[in-house]
């Protein structure tokens, strides 16, 4: 049976007009979902979104504290790539929060759902990912070869939520017995790369089955990538996406992969990135760098950010420099309603 759902207005949605916000990335808190604006208590959190060398950032970003409940939190990355891939990032950016709190309101309601918040959240989140991904190819510019990543974080309480499509990633800093700083990656790289062997097996093979064809330029022989049947093109670099509607019946697809974590208190921050970070700094680097920060949590993602700028710049000379996209929300340190968003 198919599912009934009207979907939440643009009203609803995020504009750029945001106090906090640049456009590209931006910071949201209770007040926008009707809660009490003196009551919320909320974690921590900052972003920052650094343009590249294209002639525009691709990249959108968007922080939700206070996210329809005043102990929940929303962080989403989304990477566009194609020749509309930044009209695909912004669209899902805007649009997403408002759909995704909606379909969990929607669960709220039915007295027969009898189900752990986690979830309705991750029942939520499978939905709103299809169903933005219908409303992209309802939009008047061209999706057929532009689409965009997503990552997407959601903490109500010490449950969290990630959904993701695509190579942007969720990473966790979370302190040893002995009081070290170690990275735990929270979702997967879903490009056609993906070994079989994985909990997530099967990308290229699923591609393969569709007619699609999977393989890497010899500039790049390591980096596997889509491309249609009888055409080298769009090479596209991820098997999971948002738009790419050319490649849609050719295997990639918008089905997100979803996981859960219960917080403890030696998870300290979680880290959502776009591809810019994670090309020229590992995991653990990124977590090292945020941890060795100390106190300044205001200044975590504009740090991690830099740093990738300065990585590309020394490894490729600024010929080339992808667009670098960060946020950062500390788990333990909750405070009143306070926006943080650097660019």
């Amino acid at each position: 049976m198919g599912h009934c759902f009207s979907l939440p207005s643009s009203s609803s949605e995020i504009h750029e007009d945001n106090e906090h916000g640049d456009g590209n990335a931006v910071v949201f808190n209770g007040l926008e979902f009707g809660l009490d604006h003196d009551l919320p208590v909320h974690r921590l959190g900052s972003v920052c979104s650094i343009q590249g060398t294209k002639v525009l950032n691709q990249d959108h970003a968007v922080l939700y504290l206070g996210y329809g409940t005043r102990d929940s939190e929303l962080c989403g990355v989304f990477d566009g790539h194609g020749k509309n891939g930044h009209m695909v990032s912004k669209m899902v950016r805007n649009r997403l929060p408002s759909v995704l709190l909606a379909l969990k309101e929607e669960q709220n309601q039915e007295s027969n759902v009898c189900e752990e918040e986690a979830n309705k959240w991750e029942n939520a989140c499978f939905t709103a990912f299809r169903l933005i991904d219908r409303e992209l190819n309802l939009q008047v510019f061209d999706c057929s070869f532009s689409g965009s990543t997503g990552v997407v974080a959601i903490t109500q309480g010490d449950d969290l939520v990630i959904a993701n499509l695509g190579d942007s990633r969720a990473v966790l800093g979370t302190t040893t017995e002995d009081g070290e700083i170690r990275a735990v990656q929270l979702t997967s790289d879903l490009t056609p790369n993906v070994p079989t062997s994985s909990s997530v097996a099967g990308e290229a093979e699923r591609i393969r089955m569709c007619k699609g064809r999977v393989f890497a330029m010899k500039a790049e022989p390591c980096n596997q990538r889509v491309w249609l049947p009888n055409q080298d093109i769009p090479g596209l670099a991820m098997s999971r996406a948002f738009g790419n509607f050319r490649l849609k019946e050719h295997g990639v697809i918008a089905v997100p992969e979803i996981s859960q974590h219960r917080i403890t208190s030696n998870d300290r921050f979680l880290v959502l990135a776009t591809d810019g970070v994670w090309d020229m700094l590992s995991n653990d680097e990124v977590v090292s760098l945020i941890w060795s920060s100390g106190k300044k949590q205001a200044e975590a993602a504009k740090l991690v950010a830099e740093a990738a700028e300065a990585a590309w710049k020394k490894k490729l000379k600024s010929t080339k420099i992808d667009d670098i996209t960060v946020i950062c929300l500390f788990l333990q340190n909750k405070e009143q309603p306070s926006c943080t968003m650097h660019t």
